[in-house]
């Protein structure tokens, strides 16, 4: 959902084109106050604030960008800005947030990958050790080879390769 704060006469008409471009709920707010309110009780992917509504009111202002969260803030200029850009320039918003978004996710990704791969190795090679012990008995074999076996599982799945055929 994406939240337009604007006092415009055109800002009916700019929410439903917002709408309409993005496939996103769109909601007007004409004055900070509201805005504040509605960013308090519910949850927006994008915040476009008219410029002019920030410099009338800073005090206000500061409270409606406590508020904003997660979501995207985009400034704009109603007054001189049309529809049109205004669409533009939140879409650039919202796709740079996408684009940002999934760079962020890969880096947290391959970050647990690489700590898992550690632990993973570990374990793969104790196991290894392990197996290799003379007189171990045999319910213990058991249990090291099962744990041998998830562990590999792991490994697959974070396409680890195995200290073992790593050394051939």
């Amino acid at each position: 959902m994406i939240l337009l704060i604007t006092p415009s006469a055109r800002g009916q008409e700019c929410a439903a084109a917002i709408e309409a471009a993005t496939a996103e709920p769109t909601q007007l707010a004409q004055a900070l106050h509201d805005a504040a309110t509605r960013l308090r009780n519910e949850e927006f992917s994008a915040v476009v604030l008219d410029q002019s509504l920030l410099e009338t009111d800073p005090d206000q202002a500061d409270l409606v960008e406590q508020h904003i969260g997660t979501a995207t803030p985009v400034y704009v200029n109603c007054a001189i800005s049309g529809t049109a850009r205004v669409v533009r320039e939140l879409r650039a918003a919202l796709h740079r947030r996408n684009k940002e978004a999934t760079v962020a996710r890969k880096a947290a990704e391959e970050a647990l990958r690489s700590e898992l791969r550690e632990s993973l190795t570990g374990m793969l090679l104790d196991c290894d050790l392990a197996l290799a012990l003379p007189n171990l008995p045999p319910l213990a074999r058991e249990k090291i080879r099962a744990v041998d076996g998830l562990a590999r599982q792991i490994a697959e799945r974070l396409e680890v390769e195995h200290p073992a055929s790593a050394r051939k």
